[in-house]
């Protein structure tokens, strides 16, 4: 009797890569088919973000790996090298791929399926997605996806990702395509580039270095040197003079490399596609075509994109800014509970400044880290983030950049958090780390606090400019010109330095406009934003605890509580009493007398400026104290003394709390803001140790301004630095160099302004 081969068991969970041009529905796609079965994380040690999601199905499950969106698999550095090593399965961190998902936009095929020649000849079991049908349609453009399939030999699914249309199809194809035997794809090169390829793997391999074909082929075509650098290791002398030679070779028959690779693609392209897609005689006029007129135009375009991005930063400055305060009330309501509930000593300050007050650093964040990115969700999901690259890039270029740092840029004056994680969308690596380099200096909302507090007790109120103009508001106007300024000088010399590199051709497909999907556009903002308080917020909150313990240790109880202990128990004694009988009297429904209700109210601020007192003392005792004593000969030529120097360290979680800490160290408490009267008379009338001479005038004023202006007291920012760096190099840089500009400008800014004064 005849028996059969079993078929082969199909593994429970098999592995499906994810890949496509930038702006071809990729994301969208991805979180249609995981939903909410996904994660985020990062490579290590590069930039790239790495996405995984499950999607379920009746015969078993597909975990997939959504890859960076690019426009060729052509690797110029580690970030960009990703894709490839994922595809070839040469990452040990995520399963080699069982399956390959290339998704292309329907309406742009001759640019799309350049890629998609890469992806096949990677030799693995693939399905291509046709995205985006509904804009073909409207178009009136015709696409025979069966003769597609045939020529591609792959399953080719056309969907429309954003309303769900042809999903559960593309899921069978991708649960049977494991199966199926995937067909060596025919190289689009011509034989003379094949042969070379041949030969420089024949030299790989006796060199005891040998590397998939598709490697071999970029070493050849990577003119950059970026490949053989990282590849070739010991074998690098043996091989390098023969692939120069084999370049040279292919250059006299015609094959100039890498120009030799766009030439054969498009070939293969329109080989393809010859007798596939069907135009309309006469292309018709599209609703996105009329909107780009008005959308792209050089002065109507900028026109309504300024305001545009002036709607998102107000809407992101005011709202986040209420909701911030809302968090603000709420942390501190849940201080107060454990203030009342637990006695007082270390445990309590811990607790509530320490535990409660870290929290709270974390969570002001977080209304405005979610409001900017459902905006930006919006603008991408809408098509119109494409527009606002292209209109801005002339601009961006001036400096190095691109149009598509503009937002994140300007993302960062409402808080520089969201602004590097808004980076993400720049696909090259030198511009957004650049991008991200030079955000922080933007002046964000936390630094509006200190200038209004110096700028209202310290800069003169008068007018300039004929009347025009406020002093006051000037002065404040150019701290944020400043780091517009810095930034701009900042950015250029990266470019021309430690970043040195050809700026990248700025590409960019112009998407079709259609409505958002409210549930992908509320699925990025709140992963955003919960990415940020599970990953930044553990670490913020750490250097929190870390700052109040420095600020609390050591207690010198018997030096500084002792003596003041019987004062505060007779006024307890007293005020107990009162309070008794005020409510002895309400319970008669009558109430204290006048005398009485004053002597409450004297005894109540007695008791409130000696525990102030006491609360400064200590703070100037602590670890805290004693190094802004320790850095007082250092900050001495910014016009500081000690307590500002001890303020600008305890400021490193966040800058605003440099306002909280002049205030408990010039006996005021740390619930005084920069509204408060009574710090900023005691700003006013402030007295250098041993002297009658004034701590603050104008030039120490300024000199504060700009270093508050320029440092990097932000650990909320530097930790999302290395979050989106995935190194602690670069945070580490950015605070050398941005602590260095600070000291420096505030140096020249009290140096050159304390002469001026004469």
């Amino acid at each position: 009797m005849a028996t059969t081969s079993p078929r082969p068991t199909r593994p429970a969970t098999q592995t499906v890569a994810l890949i496509g041009n930038p702006n071809t529905g990729k994301s969208t796609l991805f979180s249609a088919l995981c939903g909410i079965h996904q994660r985020v994380g990062n490579y290590p040690g590069v930039t790239v973000e790495k996405k995984l999601g499950r999607v379920d199905g009746a015969v078993g499950s597909l975990t997939l790996i959504d890859l960076p969106g690019t426009y060729s698999l052509a690797p110029r550095s580690p970030d960009e090298m990703i894709a490839i090593d994922v595809l070839l399965g040469h990452r040990s961190d995520v399963p080699p791929p069982d399956t390959l998902l290339c998704i292309v936009d329907a309406g742009n095929l001759q640019r799309n399926l350049y890629l998609v020649s890469q992806v096949l000849e990677l030799g693995r079991p693939t399905v291509v997605a046709l995205n985006m049908m509904d804009h073909v349609t409207a178009r009136q453009i015709k696409i025979d996806v069966d003769r597609l399939a045939q020529r591609l030999g792959v399953p080719v699914i056309p969907i429309q990702a954003n309303r769900r249309v042809g999903l559960e199809q593309l899921r069978q194809a991708l649960f049977a395509a494991s199966e199926a035997v995937p067909r060596i794809a025919e190289s689009p090169f011509p034989r003379p580039f094949q042969t070379a390829v041949e030969e420089l793997g024949t030299a790989l391999t006796d060199a005891g270095q040998p590397l998939d074909r598709y490697l071999v082929e970029r070493l050849l075509l990577d003119t950059g040197g970026y490949l053989a650098e990282a590849h070739l290791n010991g074998t690098a002398a043996k091989v390098i003079p023969l692939i120069a030679t084999l370049r040279e070779r292919l250059a006299g028959e015609n094959c100039q490399v890498p120009a030799i690779e766009a030439i054969a693609r498009y070939q293969w392209v329109g080989r393809m596609l010859d007798g596939v897609v069907t135009h309309p005689p006469q292309r018709p006029v599209t609703l996105s075509d009329r909107l780009d007129r008005v959308l792209t135009h050089k002065v109507w375009g900028s026109v309504i994109f300024l305001a545009l991005m002036t709607l998102m930063f107000t809407a992101v400055f005011k709202i986040g800014k209420v909701q911030g305060d809302i968090a603000d009330v709420g942390m501190k309501a849940v201080g107060g509970f454990f203030r009342a509930h637990i006695a007082d000593g270390p445990l309590q300050s811990l607790v509530v400044k320490g535990i409660v007050g870290g929290v709270g650093n974390v969570l002001v964040f977080l209304p405005q880290i979610a409001l900017m990115f459902l905006f930006i969700a919006v603008l991408e999901d809408c098509g119109y983030m494409a527009r606002a690259a292209y209109l801005m890039d002339k601009l961006m270029s001036r400096v190095g950049l691109s149009g598509k740092s503009f937002i994140p840029l300007l993302s960062s004056f409402a808080c520089a958090i969201p602004g590097i994680m808004a980076a993400r969308v720049i696909e090259n690596r030198r511009d957004r780390l650049i991008t991200v380099l030079v955000a922080p200096l933007m002046s964000c909302s936390a630094r509006l606090p200190v200038y209004l507090l110096l700028t209202a007790a310290i800069i003169p109120s008068r007018n300039i400019l004929f009347g025009l103009l406020s002093l006051q508001v000037a002065t404040i106007m150019a701290m944020y010109l400043l780091g517009i300024v810095v930034a701009v000088g900042a950015a250029f010399l990266l470019r021309h330095t430690l970043l040195k590199g050809p700026r990248p051709p700025f590409v960019m497909e112009l998407p079709a406009y259609k409505v958002p999907s409210v549930k992908v556009v509320s699925w990025r903002a709140g992963e955003r934003a919960w990415e940020f308080v599970r990953r930044a917020g553990t670490m913020i909150f750490a250097v929190s605890v870390v700052v109040w313990a420095a600020g609390y240790y050591p207690r010198h109880s018997k030096a500084i509580d002792a003596p003041h202990h019987q004062e505060l128990a007779t006024l307890q004694t007293q005020i107990d009493t009162l309070e008794t009988a005020k409510a002895d009297a309400e319970k008669a429904h009558g109430t204290l007398n006048e005398a009485q209700q004053k002597q409450l109210s004297e005894l109540n601020d007695t008791q409130d400026a000696l525990q102030k007192k006491i609360a400064g003392d200590h703070l100037r005792q602590s670890y805290l104290g004693q190094a802004g004593h320790a850095i007082e000969p250092l900050v001495r030529p910014l016009g500081w003394d000690w307590r500002i120097g001890c303020a600008a360290i305890a400021s490193f979680p966040a800058r605003e709390v440099l306002v909280g800490t002049l205030g408990v160290i010039y006996n005021l408490g740390s619930e005084e803001d920069e509204e408060s009267p009574a710090l900023r008379e005691q700003l006013q009338t402030a007295t250098k140790d041993g002297s009658k001479e004034l701590v603050y005038n104008v030039p120490v004023a300024l000199s504060l301004m700009v270093f508050i202006a320029l440092c990097a007291q932000c650990a909320s920012t530097l930790v999302v630095l290395k979050r989106e760096t995935n190194s602690w190099r670069w945070p580490a840089f950015t605070f050398f160099y941005m602590t260095t500009l600070a000291y420096v400008g505030a140096m020249i800014t009290y140096q050159v302004g304390i002469r001026l004064m004469g």
